[in-house]
């Protein structure tokens, strides 16, 4: 438990915002692309980008919480 509040939280959470909305945006862009390919290979990959963005965020809110990475 903490003893003092912190600002990592506001700031993580800011910032993951920040940075799925970047992201959101490259996918919306590179939805042009993807859109002219088939739809048995679209699928695979907005599968892949539908989930990838989950990786960092298990660190990223260990480090919200405790100020570590791991």
């Amino acid at each position: 438990m903490r003893s003092k509040p912190t600002l990592r939280i506001p700031f993580g959470i800011l910032g993951l915002l920040i940075a799925l909305a970047i992201y959101a945006l490259f996918v919306a862009w590179a939805s042009h692309w993807i859109g002219t390919l088939h739809v048995l290979l679209q699928t695979p990959i907005y599968i892949v980008l539908g989930t990838i963005w989950l990786l960092p965020l298990r660190r990223f809110l260990i480090w919200m919480e405790t100020g570590r990475w791991g």
